[in-house]
């Protein structure tokens, strides 16, 4: 019964363009999320390689460099590692616009700012971190900045890349948290009713009526700032229309006859709920946690722009807005606007799935 129910929420959800469009987008996001270090031309830890000299370019901004050996042998990092969080530049980048080899010095360049540059010159035997390894010699390399680069010289690409692991992370956390309070308090209220429906209701009332953001606010300063106190925060916050459309499911499947012959037959109330109730009630709830994956990942922009969210280094998609935001009416808007549009793009996904579930589940609002 449950596989031939299965087998046509999903040919109906197929007929949905919009929602296989949200599916692809989000798969897509889930497949950037986790090979971001991979994929992104920045590859040190949090894609927070500065060169401030650079900072505040244009997209498609190239500049050359100078790749010098730092003074110490950095480890190699394994593939898990990197795939984790990231690797550790072994080298560090000196902007330049021309250079020369003169004898035993290296005579360049350096780039400062637009129309301005030192001549510098450097001893061949400084720019090597071990005697003897080739692994050590300097490099001149040219770097493309396909989305320019944030007010530190970073690359937007990459910080671009590396934050949706920030985005989907609250939205699976909040998704969970949510989930998990709200169906519970849900279905004991719809379930037992009378006195425990009373309370549970109140309650639901009261954080209803506290304004989303500043619930979220109380909770960061009891928690504290930081990448897991952020989402557990956010997730505090939204499990009341879970509980809500849970309650209101339950107390109307609670009187099928089902149910009634479950309790005739001396069944608890724990079974009950979890064999019976509630796998006839998880359409509602699927929708639900969509639109609160997608609710999730605004309230952490909001919160990240505010700067009690994802605190820096750490990419996230507020936070870029944060920082150059101030662009926008200059002469660089985009650097601001690429995380906003990033931002647009995977709530609209998340949305467009919703409403998709919602009219394969058939579920009425």
């Amino acid at each position: 019964m449950a596989t031939a129910t299965t087998r046509t929420t999903w040919r109906r959800l197929k007929k949905n363009k919009g929602a296989l469009i949200g599916i692809a987008i989000i798969a897509l996001a889930i497949l950037v999320a986790v090979f971001a270090y991979w994929l992104a031309p920045d590859g040190s830890p949090n894609a927070n390689r500065m060169v401030v000299e650079i900072g505040g370019q244009r997209p498609g901004y190239s500049q050359q460099f100078l790749q010098l050996p730092r003074g110490r042998k950095i480890q190699s990092t394994s593939f898990f590692d990197r795939l984790f969080s990231g690797d550790e530049d072994k080298y560090q980048y000196i902007p330049i616009t021309s250079y020369q080899q003169i004898g035993d010095s290296l005579i360049f360049q350096k780039y400062i700012d637009e129309g301005l540059t030192e001549r510098m010159a450097l001893p061949i035997s400084q720019t090597r971190w071990q005697e003897g390894s080739t692994e050590g010699e300097f490099k001149v390399i040219t770097k493309k900045f396909r989305l320019g680069t944030d007010k530190y010289g970073r690359d937007i690409l990459s910080r671009l890349l590396v934050g949706v692991r920030v985005s989907l992370g609250v939205g699976l956390v909040t998704v969970l948290i949510s989930l998990s309070i709200g169906v519970l308090l849900g279905a004991m209220a719809g379930y037992f009713r009378g006195r425990t429906d009373e309370i549970i209701m109140w309650f639901i009332n009261v954080i209803w009526s506290i304004p989303t953001l500043l619930l979220v606010f109380a909770i960061t300063l009891i928690l504290g700032k930081g990448f897991w106190q952020v989402f557990i925060a956010i997730g505090l916050t939204m499990w009341v229309s879970v509980a809500r459309i849970i309650r209101g499911q339950v107390l109307s499947v609670r009187e099928l006859e089902y149910v009634e012959a479950a309790k005739a037959l001396g069944y608890s109330h724990t079974r009950i709920v979890l064999r019976h109730v509630l796998p006839n009630v998880l359409g509602p709830v699927m929708v639900v946690a969509a639109s609160n994956f997608a609710s999730a990942i605004v309230i952490e922009a909001g919160l990240s722009f505010l700067g009690v969210g994802v605190q820096p280094p750490q990419p996230s998609w507020g936070l870029m807005i944060k920082e150059n935001y101030n662009f926008i009416i200059t002469h660089n808007p985009m650097l601001a606007l690429a995380p906003g549009f990033a931002i647009m793009l995977l709530v609209l996904a998340f949305n467009m799935l919703g409403n998709g579930l919602r009219d394969a589940l058939q579920v009425k609002e």
